[in-house]
């Protein structure tokens, strides 16, 4: 399958061509179709990475500012509570408010941003949100000396961060070609933790040279804006989903959508198997969908999805509970008696948490899913042990500065322990909820999901000064206990992912393949596991085929959700090549 060309450039469709002796994997009937090579990556389709990414940006951006704000001195003057003796503090309530109001919004806008995006588009959808989060900067900057404003001002901005955080990633999903879905997503993770780096460093900046006035806190919020007209404007120019614009009647524009981000001609093989998902999702969406209280009814009533929805909340609830967060939110005020700058902290710890995140998405794809966790677990019990127990027992609380040493190793225990969450359990978090769910209920497993990360996000950024109040650094032990239990959840009940399709992930779930032996399963036939599938009534567009007559084999094996070749295994152990689509070519790149 290998031809000329640039090594690891160009994706090649000869083992689906009927007409190639190297075909093994075809359709007679898409004999006339075109196959030749295409580009791993096309202008637009970097630009279009490039560009939606942004809304990472601005979630890490907006997430990252606040744990410099609430250690600024005219922040502090203006919003804080006076002392007594001239100094000004934040109380355990205001400053858990003023923090965590910003995960409440983003939460509401996450569940607002899927029926407006469904009326209107998802690119027009994005503008909105974009606007509605500059409302909520404005709100911020205009704020004098009420610190409600700031409050209120952090949750309007919240509702358009949480919105923009369902929507980049669908308009990603519904346009991109399946060769490069997985690394957009891994894009818009790198985005966020380039946006929380971004804060970090405005943060310092200000501090040094605007330290006194309005502008050490008025300038970061500003840059936000800058952010927005990029996304908000520049989504304009770009076409709608393709999928979204079939939905709406407008098969032509979707078709030379794809042509356009994939760089192919109409007739391309690629092109015409995604059309053909295309067609079949919204087939299946028409036939077998019922009212959203009946979806959600049969959600709970399918062959082992209420599990998985469990399991998906459980995970991003211990994502939460891993501590990187108290780092991100209150680093600064972690260390700020330190003789290290505080500000200078945080640019290290959020500088450490963008660089290897590069090693996260290295790590997935050669270790696995649960090595990969089960070893971040380790990881981060072990230096939240260390962080803690020096807290506790080695630093001068009443004055840092008595301990120079152990507060640079503070920092040198949160520096490490940033380095095994951003590889592990920061980015692979998000893209096991991604397969963790059968195609008919994968919207709501992933909203149901979504939705536990931003509620514990809410909890910690709220309750954590009370419990650092009442139990200063031994907070950290209770952190420690949490990522012991969330390595134990990885090792009993989570199946192991990778190189696997969707498909037989879902069908892994329905015949309880025991999650410490899953790395070795082997799957059966392509037809076996639909049989499987449509018996469990996982899989919408199976049913959807049923319910209207067709052969499966007729289409391909659910072509828009596979990652890799489709060979499978019998138990007599003879070999069955499974029909095969676009998204197959993952395993044809050189």
């Amino acid at each position: 399958m290998k031809k000329p060309g640039k090594p690891g450039m160009t994706v090649y469709f000869d083992q689906y061509n009927p007409n190639s002796e190297k075909g093994t994997d075809v359709r007679r009937s898409l004999a006339e179709l075109d196959y030749s090579p295409l580009p791993l990556v096309t202008g637009r389709s970097f630009a279009m990475a490039m560009l939606v990414s942004m809304g990472g940006l601005i979630f890490g951006y907006d997430t990252g500012q606040i744990s410099g704000f609430l250690e600024m001195p005219d922040f502090l003057r203006r919003f804080g509570q006076d002392s007594g003796n001239g100094e000004y503090h934040f109380s355990n309530v205001r400053s858990g408010l003023i923090v965590a109001l910003l995960s409440i919004g983003t939460l509401i806008g996450a569940l607002a941003a899927a029926p407006l995006a469904d009326g209107i588009g998802r690119r027009l959808s994005v503008c909105v949100w974009c606007l509605i989060c500059g409302v909520g900067f404005i709100i911020q900057i205009a704020a004098s000396t009420a610190w409600y404003q700031v409050m209120i001002g952090r949750l309007i901005a919240g509702l358009g961060v949480g919105a923009l955080s369902l929507l980049v990633p669908m308009y990603q999903a519904e346009t991109a070609p399946p060769w490069i879905r997985g690394a957009l997503v891994c894009t818009y993770q790198l985005f966020i933790t380039m946006g929380i780096f971004l804060a970090a460093c405005f943060n310092y900046g200000t501090y040094i040279h605007q330290r006194n006035n309005s502008a050490s806190w008025r300038i970061v919020v500003g840059i936000g804006f800058a952010f927005l007209i990029i996304l908000g404007v520049g989504i304009l120019f770009f076409p709608e989903t393709p999928r979204y614009a079939y939905r709406k009647g407008r098969k032509d524009e979707a078709k030379e959508t794809l042509c356009r981000v994939y760089g192919a001609p109409p007739h391309h093989y690629s092109i015409h198997t995604q059309m053909e998902e295309i067609e079949a999702k919204f087939l299946a969406e028409s036939t077998i969908k019922g009212g959203f209280v009946s979806e959600v009814s049969s959600m709970f009533r399918a062959p082992r999805v209420a599990y998985r929805v469990a399991l998906g909340m459980t995970l991003q609830m211990f994502q939460q509970l891993t501590g990187a967060n108290y780092f991100f939110y209150y680093g600064t005020t972690i260390f700020q008696s330190v003789q290290i700058s505080s500000f200078v902290t945080q640019v290290i710890l959020n500088g450490i948490n963008f660089g290897v995140t590069f090693i996260g998405l290295y790590l997935v794809e050669h270790y696995g899913r649960r090595k990969s966790l089960i070893a971040g677990s380790i990881w981060m019990v072990v230096f939240f042990l260390l962080f803690a127990s020096v807290g506790h027992f080695s630093l001068d609380q009443t004055d840092p500065t008595n301990t120079p040493q152990a507060g640079i190793a503070l920092i040198c225990f949160a520096s490490l322990f940033i380095l095994g969450y951003a590889t592990t359990w920061g980015p692979q978090v998000w893209a096991l909820i991604s397969e963790l769910f059968p195609s008919r209920y994968r919207a709501k497993g992933m909203a149901l999901s979504t939705a536990s990360n931003w509620l514990w996000n809410f909890l910690i950024a709220f309750f954590s000064p009370f419990i650092t109040g009442a139990i200063d650094f031994r907070y950290g032990y209770v952190f420690a206990a949490c990522n012991v239990l969330g390595g134990l959840i990885v090792y009993f009940f989570l199946v192991e992912g990778q190189g696997r399709t969707l498909e037989e992930i879902d069908t892994m779930y329905l015949e309880r393949v025991p999650p410490r032996k899953s790395a070795k399963w082997i799957p059966p036939s392509a037809e076996e596991m639909a049989k499987i599938r449509r018996q469990a009534g996982t899989d919408e567009t199976v049913l959807a085929m049923d319910a209207n007559n067709e052969d499966v084999e007729k289409r391909g094996t659910l072509s828009g959700e596979t990652e890799r070749g489709n060979e499978g295994v019998f138990a007599n152990g003879k070999t069955e090549n499974r029909n095969g689509s676009a998204a197959h070519a993952e395993d044809v790149i050189r």
